[in-house]
């Protein structure tokens, strides 16, 4: 089991949780299987004159809901399983988080750290134009955003590339999701992921019975963390849970990992990673060889945010922590889930955590077609009627507020606040669900979680008519 393929991993967790339905044998294959691929090959010129070919893929797992909804990410180790398997992953994940999109997943087969942007810039825009020919690329139809590799610049790219060439004038933004502030993304999106993970994990971590169940308190307040991956996911998820009262013991990065057990400062070691080139040798903290080591580390909360199979049946056996929170996609092979659920680990699976990216994606989608900022309309009104109603209060009471806690309370929501807040419920309510199911069922998390994407999806096919 340790050798199955990404895809074949994430189907035998979905046959897991669909043994606990009663939905037809077709239904449930329709649900699992991945709809389309487009395997793509195109040249690139270097800038020194040289041509390259690169391999790119689309994966459209689900058209339950439309459009289809998935990261693009540049990596060496891209290939047609992998994003198959993402695309798998992006269809349950927007079930669970009531996000209505189906799954999508795109790859561009590239080491980016030993291109020039001048030549990424060019690989972007190739591939976008792939997408537009075959129709993988539109506000309705299937809209990507950033994932390992790639960012808002990237997709600024995409949405240029995608107004040359296609009549969409309107709702053009919409047809990709993540870019800057300025050309139609939404204030908190880059956060995103890593604040959703923050959410999940604080929610997981506040049920007492739970954590009492692990030997552990409710709360993060004396949580110790293990993160690997700094990343912009694994870099923000370190930072929200530091600042929600946890202490980041160590931090793993490709280069190695470094671990003090008195705490990390997140911001002083990016820094010294900035000033440096590298996470090591920072002031106070052991160097670990290898960026793995950390994994097996002793603490309450191990959060992989690197890339999938970082957990396998070789280390499962080695890992300390009772808590893991999976920021990356499919960090934890099936072999390895068995291991730890036997260990009583509470595993917080990926196709819950990791989605706030989609979450927040979907608001800038919405704000995209609607044409009108979160925040815009509201904000001077209801920061108006919270100031007079802070001055009736002054007035009955004969007390006046400090001029900054007026100005924190009589503050009207601007569109990170309801970015962030509709991202906190979402989390919340999901991580609700798949609890209650996980308790119903008698099964892990990951099993509820699945569990509840398939009857979500099952209800889309059976309200089109297509299963009797």
């Amino acid at each position: 089991m340790a050798h199955e393929s990404f895809l074949a991993q994430v189907d035998l967790m979905f046959e897991k949780a669909a043994a606990h339905t009663k939905h037809p044998v077709g239904l449930l294959s329709q649900i699992k299987i991945c709809n389309s691929v487009y395997h793509m090959t195109f040249p690139l010129k270097r800038d020194d004159g040289a041509i390259d070919t690169i391999q790119a893929y689309r994966a459209e797992h689900s058209h339950h809901k439309l459009p289809v909804k998935g990261g693009i990410r540049y990596a060496s180790a891209v290939n047609e399983d992998e994003v198959m398997a993402l695309a798998s992953l992006m269809t349950y994940k927007c079930a669970i988080v009531n996000v209505p999109f189906g799954g999508a997943k795109g790859g561009v087969k590239i080491d980016r750290r030993k291109y020039s942007e001048a030549e990424i810039e060019r690989v972007t825009r190739r591939y976008t134009y792939e997408l537009i020919r075959k129709n993988f690329i539109g506000p309705g139809v299937d809209v990507p955003a950033p994932d390992y590799g790639t960012g808002p610049r990237e997709m600024a790219w995409i949405l240029d590339t995608y107004n040359t060439i296609s009549s969409d004038t309107l709702d053009a933004l919409a047809c990709v999701t993540g870019k800057p502030v300025g050309q139609g993304g939404v204030r908190g999106r880059t956060e995103a992921t890593g604040r959703g993970v923050f959410f999940g994990i604080r929610e997981a971590c506040s049920y007492a019975d739970d954590m009492a169940a692990l030997g552990l308190r409710p709360g993060l307040g004396d949580k110790t963390v293990v993160v690997q991956g700094l990343g912009n996911v694994g870099y923000h998820a370190a930072k929200f849970m530091q600042e929600g009262g946890a202490t980041i013991v160590a931090l793993a990065e490709y280069e190695g990992a470094i671990h003090n057990p008195e705490g990390l400062d997140v911001e002083a070691v990016v820094a010294h990673r900035r000033a440096t080139g590298s996470i090591l040798d920072f002031p106070g903290a052991q160097n670990l060889e290898r960026s793995a080591d950390a994994l097996e580390l002793p603490c309450d909360i191990l959060i992989p945010a690197a890339l999938e199979g970082q957990i396998t049946s070789d280390n499962a056996l080695c890992i300390q922590a009772k808590i893991i929170g999976e920021a990356a996609n499919g960090p934890v092979t099936a072999a390895a889930d068995a291991i730890l659920l036997e260990k009583n680990v509470l595993i917080i699976p990926d196709v819950y955590l990791n989605a706030g990216g989609v979450t927040v994606s979907y608001f800038e989608w919405l704000r995209n077609l609607s044409h009108v900022r979160f925040g815009r309309m509201s904000r001077r009104f209801e920061q108006s009627i919270n100031e007079k109603l802070m001055r009736a209060v002054e007035q009955v009471t004969g007390k006046r507020f400090a001029p900054e806690m007026f100005e924190e309370v009589a503050h009207g929501a601007d569109e990170v606040d309801l970015v962030n807040s509709g991202l906190e419920e979402t989390m919340i309510d999901a991580y609700g669900e798949i609890r209650e199911l996980r308790k119903r069922h008698g099964v892990d998390l990951r099993t509820a979680a699945f569990i509840n994407a398939i009857d979500k999806v099952a209800v889309s096919y059976l309200e089109m008519g297509i299963f009797p």
